[in-house]
């Protein structure tokens, strides 16, 4: 496998922004090329003393920034909308150097990215209140919405550009600074969407973006400055509850976005067809490494060989290579450390008695690839399946009881999103309103929406993002009792 073109734009952003100023650093993280290993860029490395720097100017850019009239920050997360949408084919391909997706799915990401922009454009001006008599009559209640403070952002490296809006996008039109920390593997995207927001007119210090590495000290010494006074992390569960805990000792208020292990149920009546397609939105999308990734596919055992030929025949068809070539269906995975761990999952499975029906092994090559993978006679209690498995494998379970399926389904510890096909919609219904996640997909394999609240229950994380809910997040609500 080798990569089509491994070099970036001239007027890619490599250093941190801060305050307004892009400041380069000493130190350098290296950002590696999924495809080949080589080394697309070296970004400035921020020490936690530049990230508190970091802090320091979104604090001193707050009280101007909460009180820009909602229209003028509407009007500037418009703007970077627009040239989001104008530029998408050159993030796309940003988000592919750098990520490994295919061309097909950045260029949909970039999109989906942009919407948060113009969505949250639009709540800007929609932040509600309250105002009526007390039910005694003695006085009256006011209830009015305030931003939180300074927020910081810290994003993952499988959706760079996406985690991003989403989170920058309803912290400004709250009237929040920020300081944005990316993934080290994938910082090129998050640092070109500063550089938009600064020719769409953000105030300097709004919006800040650090890359420090190791990450750890640096994010612990923001926590604890005593300025930021809001988390949102979108990470894996075992980080989110250490910064849960960190976060604790400030009474910090808390976004967590975590992991998932999301269950595929396909009962007897369901359209084989439309199952099919939906597991490979489910699961394909992004190459598998999503957390609303389809991991636990249960199929009844009247469809199951149906369904397991279907898939096993799409997913076999997939052409794993370079996402910027356009024979690519699937890219390679974002580092050697994650097609190791692919690896260790499809070969315990294996060990298990698990069948591989296609795929099974990683890339030859350098590349950090792994190939689309079905396998069947997975038992119900195969460690696979206790797992976030982030890459291209589709487990495969069959069930005969569905009473029963409910209680597989719910068995794990966390609770994201989950995916049922049936044509009896009454049934359909039951089933999402007793499993235990935050998002069902009916028959339907994206979930995904601007408009729509994202989030989960159990260990997939506190709160919600997008939609109203996401615009709320950033805000603390203020009640004012008065006789007037």
């Amino acid at each position: 496998m080798k990569n089509k073109s491994s070099k970036i734009s001239a007027s890619q952003p490599l250093d941190s922004l801060i305050a307004g100023r892009w400041v380069a650093h000493n130190s350098k993280v290296a950002v590696m090329n999924p495809v080949d290993g080589s080394t697309l860029a070296q970004v400035s490395s921020a020490t936690p003393d530049d990230c508190l720097s970091a802090v320091d100017a979104a604090q001193s850019a707050f009280n101007s920034w909460k009180a820009t009239a909602p229209r003028v920050r509407a009007e500037i997360l418009r703007k970077s909308f627009e040239i989001m949408i104008a530029e998408q084919e050159s993030l796309a391909r940003l988000i592919t150097l750098e990520n490994g997706k295919v061309l097909s799915d950045a260029r949909a990401e970039a999109a989906y990215a942009a919407e948060f922009f113009r969505w949250f454009s639009e709540e800007a001006v929609r932040i509600d209140g309250d105002y009526r008599r007390a039910p005694s009559g003695a006085n009256w209640l006011m209830v009015s919405r305030q931003p939180v403070g300074v927020a910081l952002l810290a994003t993952p490296w499988n959706f760079p550009a996406a985690m991003a809006t989403r989170k920058i996008g309803p912290a400004l039109a709250a009237g929040c600074t920020v300081v944005l920390k990316p993934a080290s593997e994938t910082p090129l995207t998050a640092l070109a969407i500063a550089e938009i927001m600064q020719r769409a007119g953000v105030p300097d210090g709004v919006v800040n973006v650090v890359v420090p590495s190791p990450s750890g000290p640096a994010v612990s010494a923001m926590l604890k400055s005593d300025r930021v006074r809001k988390l949102s992390f979108t990470g894996s569960t075992p980080v989110g509850s250490l910064l849960l805990a960190q976060a604790a000792e400030k009474v910090i208020n808390c976004t967590m976005e975590l992991g998932g292990n999301a269950p595929f149920i396909v009962f007897e009546d369901a359209d084989l067809s439309a199952a099919v397609d939906g597991a490979m939105l489910a699961k394909m999308r992004n190459g598998g490494a999503a957390c609303t990734a389809a991991n636990r596919f249960f199929v009844h055992e009247k469809i199951y060989d149906a369904f397991a030929d279907a898939l096993t025949t799409r997913m076999s068809a997939l052409v794993l290579g370079d996402g910027l070539d356009a024979m690519t269906t699937v890219g390679p995975l974002v580092s050697k450390s994650q097609q190791q761990q692919v690896a260790k999952l499809v070969d315990e499975a294996k060990a298990f008695g698990a069948k591989v029906a296609c795929g099974g092994s990683a890339a030859t090559d350098s590349s950090y690839g792994y190939f689309p993978t079905v396998l069947t006679d997975v038992s119900f209690d195969a460690p696979i399946l206790q797992t976030e498995i982030f890459g291209p494998v589709a487990p495969l379970v069959r069930f005969k009881d569905s009473d029963d399926i409910l209680s597989h389904a719910n068995n794990v510890e966390h609770g994201l999103v989950s995916y049922v096909y049936t044509r009896d919609l009454g049934r359909g219904m039951r089933i999402a309103e007793s499993l235990e996640s935050g998002m069902v997909g009916l028959n339907r394999g994206l979930v995904s929406d601007p408009a729509a609240p994202f989030g989960g229950v159990k260990q997939s994380g506190l709160g919600r993002e997008g939609a109203h809910d996401g615009l709320l997040a950033f805000l603390e609500t203020k009640y004012v009792a008065g006789n007037w």
